[in-house]
This record gives C-alpha cells, sequence and structure tokens, in this order.
C-alpha cells in the first residue's frame, strides 16, 4: 500500500464560492498512477470546506441560499466581537460542512455518481488563495 501527499492551490472569491476541483483531482489522480483506494482532500483553515454536489448554477444558487437562511451573514456573531473581523458566519457554515472529504477510487477512476462533483466551498469575507492538502491510499 503506498501513502502519496500533493496538494492543489487556487483563488477563491469568498462569500460561499464554490469551486469544483473534481478534473484537478482526477488529474493528480492520473499522475500518481494509483489504480485502487482513497483520496482525503484537507483545507488548512476554517473558513472553508467541502462537499460533494450536483454542480450546476441553480443548485450552487441554492446551497448558497440555504447557507445565509440557517447561518446568516448580517448578524454580530461572539468571534466578531473578539477578533473583529466579522467573520464568525465563515468559520461557523465551515465547521458544518466540515474541512475534509475522503473519495474512493477503483481502476484509476474517482468513484463519483454521474452528477456528482468534488466542491471547495469558500465561506470566508474576501478572497482568498487556498492550497489544499491531498492523500492518496492505495496501489
Amino acid at each position: 500500500m503506498k501513502v502519496l501527499s500533493d496538494n492543489l492551490s487556487f483563488s477563491t472569491g469568498g462569500f460561499n464560492d464554490m469551486i469544483d476541483i473534481t478534473p484537478e483531482v482526477s488529474h493528480k489522480l492520473a499522475e500518481n498512477g494509483l489504480k485502487d483506494g482513497t483520496v482525503t482532500l484537507f483545507v488548512p483553515g476554517s473558513t472553508g470546506g467541502f462537499t460533494t454536489i450536483e454542480y450546476e448554477s441553480g443548485l450552487v444558487r441554492d446551497f448558497t441560499e440555504f447557507m445565509e437562511k440557517i447561518i446568516p451573514s448580517d448578524v454580530t456573531y461572539h468571534h466578531d466581537a473578539r477578533w473583529g473581523d466579522g467573520n464568525g458566519f465563515s468559520h461557523v457554515r465551515s465547521a458544518l460542512l466540515g474541512p475534509s472529504l475522503t473519495v474512493p477510487f477503483s481502476n484509476g477512476q474517482l468513484s463519483l455518481g454521474t452528477w456528482q462533483q468534488i466542491i471547495f466551498v469558500d465561506f470566508d469575507n474576501r478572497a482568498r488563495n487556498r492550497t489544499i492538502a491531498l492523500q492518496f491510499i492505495g496501489e
């Protein structure tokens, strides 16, 4: 069994910016030559997260509107009072979604459904440069 570490770097716009990183993860899988196993994605930091979703404009909008309903950005959070950075909502949203995702792969292909993509969501209240850790485990 091999363990291979890699990363992806990209820029985001904040405020629920959803980025489909499926092609980049698939490319990294092809580069490493593993056929069967899992890949774990992890974002260092506490204002981003991962999910799988059908990445299309209607659902992206639905997701953003849902997050705004359950964790509104226009209220004051205790975090904001302590740090003054106004991104308390970003931390709560990130904690709900989670900083990591594990996806199996078989025969050198990610085991995703037809309409399922790997999505990174940047919840912060500003644009960011992100580096995502990838760890492939398999043979």
